[in-house]
């Protein structure tokens, strides 16, 4: 069943059963374009970091993987993001947005398609993140983003989640070929979205956030 617009769902970023963020969201809407999630700007959320505060940019990829790691409280500090999530397909578009609340960029985000699941009290997403992602601006050019890293994290299996690069790659270049030619999301639908005025920033992640992660069979 689809999520009903207005609901708080949680989108999850999980890596080897481990989730990684948790970000809680309102259901824009839900229909046969995909899944589409508003993230309000001040709202809780809670990301993995080592047991002395440390995020994975503050040291190696092989430092990370032999840590502790633990999810722990934050917030999202920046402009609120629509998360548009295709049916089926193994990346996410975010729209950022400038201060004022005008599109800035969309953001490709490469990631195995999302898990649904569904307590009833609670309910979300889960995805596991590759890492490579896009960046396509309002004239749709576009960069690749994170390239460095996603290629550190390969030559260390022992610790990553991507098994298939030349997947990741193929994914990628499937959504370049939308945005150069100003295809569906690309063509402008969101970018003046406004969330409804009721939505509030939720201030505690709701019970079961934590719940285990749901993958694919």
């Amino acid at each position: 069943m689809p999520f009903e617009p207005g609901r708080l769902v949680l989108h999850r970023d999980t890596h080897r059963g481990r989730i990684a963020f948790v970000h809680p969201t309102r259901v824009v809407s839900d229909d046969d374009r995909g899944l589409l999630l508003w993230l309000a700007r001040g709202s809780v959320t809670a990301t993995e970091r080592t047991v002395d505060g440390r995020t994975p940019r503050d040291m190696t990829f092989a430092e990370w993987g032999a840590s502790t790691i633990v999810p722990r409280p934050t917030s999202w500090l920046g402009p609120g993001v629509l998360r548009f999530f295709p049916p089926g397909a193994n990346h996410s578009v975010w729209f950022f947005r400038h201060d004022d609340g005008s599109f800035k960029n969309y953001y490709v985000n490469l990631e195995e398609s999302a898990v649904r699941w569904d307590d009833g009290d609670v309910a979300g997403i889960d995805v596991i993140d590759q890492d490579l992602d896009i960046v396509a601006f309002p004239d749709l050019t576009w960069e690749w983003k994170d390239e460095d890293e996603f290629a550190e994290r390969l030559a260390l299996p022992e610790f990553y989640w991507v098994h298939d690069e030349a997947a990741v790659w193929a994914e990628g270049f499937r959504v370049i070929k939308l945005i150069e030619a100003g295809e569906f999301p690309f063509d402008g639908t969101w970018t003046d979205f406004q969330p409804d005025p009721s939505w509030t920033a939720p201030t505690e992640l709701p019970p079961g956030w934590d719940r285990p992660v749901v993958t694919r069979t």
